[in-house]
């Protein structure tokens, strides 16, 4: 594996000022990242960086259709739901190895589980499993038969279907979790398209193609995924050929390679919002005067066709446009209104107050941060707030801001993208989603009725009633203000003219199983 990539940097090396097709050999997709991965193990991961490659070595029961949110079954064939809505019974694939060529059946569904959410399990401290409340539902998981696994919830849960979808619904081989203990997310093993091969830190992560699949061997013969954290030297590897695949385009340069039939630009709308976490605990924005004031006092049109170069859409709540059976268009973005928003600061006696603005330098989702944080901070000061920015690197940032603001600062940049209207509010502005408790509600938000709201619309099936109470969550969400709302991101990549079969997915990970490069 180590032969081929020195060729590879070798021949780059001689033909850089060859076409940008011709850098990167045949079979060979070279993808520009805009960070190192934190983890490969897909129970630990919250980054779409560590997503993008966990989806093409793992996968769970059910994915979403190329190009949709669409389920569709994957390691499951088919499943079953008791009325109730309290029982789910997979009937999984049989005949499916994972890479270490051991079986995958039900016991190793079970493991995945189990591991992830019963503190007794031999394997729990393995890690950590940030996502697991995703599944805290699930009461039991129960093996029927080695081609038969069933889930017992504590209460219906209408998520839960969506939720194994998700990077952190993949099944792990038992005997590799065994093997590497705490190092399975560095060396990863599942039953997807690609095996795991290397991860050098801060060089690549490189894959390659399991011939046995059982969708069908990829195209591709190896993939590369490379960390080029800096956006001008992004579009320089894409423009000289040293990747094939950019994702998250730097705004200032969509145009150019729209226009430039070297390349493709593939753009798509999914579930993503872009914001700033307002610390409620201690400081200013404990007054929800003042979160109002900040909303009002910044200029999202600007932002969003200027900073954004309009790759993006002003945000209003918690509920992402894209849901459109669970969002409101009747709520509007907070308007630019600069005097009602010194008002309110002399009302709540926060004139003239310094904050703290934890600021990332790049990272999944966050569109392009630096620029927009220094937007944000001058309408600020133009509405007498002194804004202090401290810039991170990405997961030095995530390490930070996901252990919860207090302390560290007043505000902080995120980003989400999501796959179910409760999954944003419910992970990051639920009380039981707190950082202590293992949450991401990094600014302490806490509101019993939200809290409600969301209970309730989880134990719901039908999709009309859910919708009704998500719009009441943006309503409440909208008025208290517990994030200064940003921009809905239109997704977007480039890739290099050689590859085709590409599809930018709505759920913002990468399916590469049927990509070619010529």
């Amino acid at each position: 594996m180590k032969g081929w990539w020195t060729t590879l940097t070798i021949a780059a090396g001689l033909l850089l000022a060859a076409p940008a097709h011709a850098q990167t050999p045949p079979g060979v997709l070279v993808v520009g990242q805009i960070a190192e991965p934190q983890s490969l193990d897909p129970q630990q991961a919250t980054a779409a960086n560590d997503f993008r490659v966990t989806t093409n070595v793992l996968e769970g029961l059910v994915r979403y259709r190329s190009g949709t949110l669409d389920l569709e079954p994957a390691l499951a064939t088919g499943w079953q739901i008791s009325p109730d809505g309290l029982t789910y019974r997979f009937a999984l694939r049989q005949g499916v190895r994972f890479h270490d060529g051991t079986p995958f059946d039900a016991a190793a569904v079970k493991f995945t589980f189990d591991r992830m959410l019963d503190e007794a399990h031999p394997f729990h401290d393995t890690g950590t499993f940030p996502l697991a409340f995703q599944f805290s539902k699930v009461q039991e998981t129960r093996v029927v038969d080695p081609a038969t696994v069933e889930f017992r919830l504590s209460e219906p849960y209408a998520p839960f279907l969506a939720n194994l979808a998700l990077p952190v619904g993949a099944i792990v081989s038992p005997a590799a979790v065994a093997a590497a203990g705490e190092d399975f997310g560095r060396r990863p093993v599942g039953t997807g398209p690609f095996r795991f091969e290397e991860w050098v830190a801060n060089q690549r992560v490189v894959l390659s193609a399991n011939p046995s699949y059982w969708d069908g061997a990829p195209a591709l013969r190896t993939v590369v995924f490379r960390p080029v954290s800096d956006p001008t030297t992004r579009v320089a590897e894409m423009l000289s050929g040293g990747i094939d695949v950019m994702v998250e385009t730097p705004p200032d340069n969509v145009v150019l390679f729209r226009d430039n039939l070297d390349f493709t630009l593939h753009e798509t709308v999914g579930p993503h919002e872009w914001f700033l976490i307002l610390n409620t605990r201690d400081g200013i924005f404990a007054d929800k005067r003042v979160r109002q004031a900040v909303n009002l006092a910044v200029d999202k049109k600007t932002l969003v066709e200027d900073v954004l170069q309009g790759t993006a859409t002003i945000a209003a709540g918690a509920i992402p446009p894209a849901f459109e059976w669970a969002y409101d268009p009747g709520v509007a973005p907070w308007p630019h209104d600069p005097e009602r928003a010194r008002a309110l600061l002399r009302e709540a006696g926060a004139e003239g107050a310094g904050l703290r603005f934890l600021v990332t330098e790049g990272g999944s989702g966050m569109l392009d941060p630096v620029p927009m944080a220094t937007a944000i901070q001058a309408d600020l000061k133009a509405v007498g707030l002194d804004v202090a920015i401290e810039t991170y690197e990405w997961n030095a940032y995530l390490a930070r801001v996901n252990a919860g603001l207090e302390g560290q600062g007043d505000m902080a940049q995120m980003a989400w993208m999501t796959n179910d209207p409760d999954t944003l509010p419910s992970l990051t502005l639920h009380s039981d989603a707190l950082p202590e408790a293992g949450g991401f509600n990094s600014g302490y938000y806490a509101n019993p009725e939200l809290d409600a709201l969301l209970d309730r619309a989880r134990t719901l099936t039908d999709e009309a009633e859910r919708g009704a109470i998500y719009r009441e969550v943006q309503a409440l969400v909208h008025e208290e203000a517990p994030w200064l709302f940003g921009a809905h991101w239109r997704q977007n990549a480039v890739t290099a003219k050689g590859v085709s079969g590409f599809v930018l997915q709505p759920d913002f990970t990468l399916q590469l199983r049927s990509v070619v490069k010529s």
